[in-house]
């Protein structure tokens, strides 16, 4: 495709965890497409393989190796891999999360509180503390930490979500602050909810009970996400760090 300079990746090494669906798959693939070689992982197997030999059956270098994100191991071998395969990383995306149930703070147990922040903050942590120490070898680089409008705001049924999901902003601001001078920039997405397996698994009468509470009165298209992915990786977006962009459907005005 013709790529206008805003979006032109050519060249740059970019790592995306949950690659295999939702955002991560199609990121993956506006990513590709606009030049950037594409270190992939995700706990789903069979479904990393398939985004990786469509995207390399187009010509696009792309590495895909198995990663769930709650294993500091695991995140630490793909950047790993990165550096391997690719020499470096540019880019990096810490996309996968789980979903939570719905349930209230008085129901919410230890093991559920684990389960979410096991991969909802520490796969975030996890892939901040490899992917930034190479990031600096290269005197720069782009890592976005996908988050959520529950990470903003009071969250009801989803206590444990919303309260990893502000600490992954937390961790955001953080990171932004200790490696702006190294050149290295580091925002957070929040979507609203959005029409990914996440959600659409819970049918389409949970789908218009979450639509009615958006202004637009719809749930987000992910392609109107990852168009806001694209823009705070863009390599023309110099200035702007540690932000938590809202990509909401009007939410965040109320």
């Amino acid at each position: 495709m013709d790529t206008d300079p805003m979006l032109d990746f050519s060249g740059q090494v970019a790592l995306i965890t949950g690659a295999a669906s939702g955002f991560g798959r199609l990121l993956a693939r506006e990513l590709g497409d606009r030049g950037a070689k594409l270190v992939l992982g995700d706990i789903n197997e069979a479904g990393l393989a398939k985004i990786a030999d469509e995207l390399g059956g187009d010509a696009i270098e792309v590495r895909a190796q198995r990663c769930d994100v709650s294993s500091e191991r695991d995140c630490a071998e793909l950047v790993e891999l990165a550096q391997s395969a690719f020499g470096g990383l540019d880019l990096a995306v810490n996309n996968a999360g789980i979903a939570p149930p719905m349930m209230s703070l008085e129901e919410t147990d230890e093991a559920e509180m684990d389960r979410q922040f096991n991969v909802n903050l520490k796969g975030v942590m996890f892939g901040l503390k490899y992917q930034l120490p190479l990031m600096k070898q290269r005197s720069g680089g782009v890592i976005l930490n996908v988050s959520s409008m529950a990470g903003l705001g009071g969250a009801p049924k989803i206590a444990s979500y919303a309260a990893a999901k502000h600490a992954v902003i937390g961790v955001t601001k953080t990171a932004a602050l200790e490696n702006a001078k190294h050149g290295v920039r580091v925002n957070a997405i929040c979507p609203f909810f959005a029409l990914t397996p996440m959600v659409t698994v819970g049918g389409e009468e949970l789908q218009a009970f979450l639509a009615n509470g958006c202004p637009m009165k719809r749930l987000g298209e992910p392609e109107e996400v990852v168009s806001a992915m694209l823009m705070l990786l863009s390599p023309k977006m110099t200035y702007v760090t540690g932000q938590a962009l809202s990509v909401d459907g009007g939410v965040s005005a109320y």
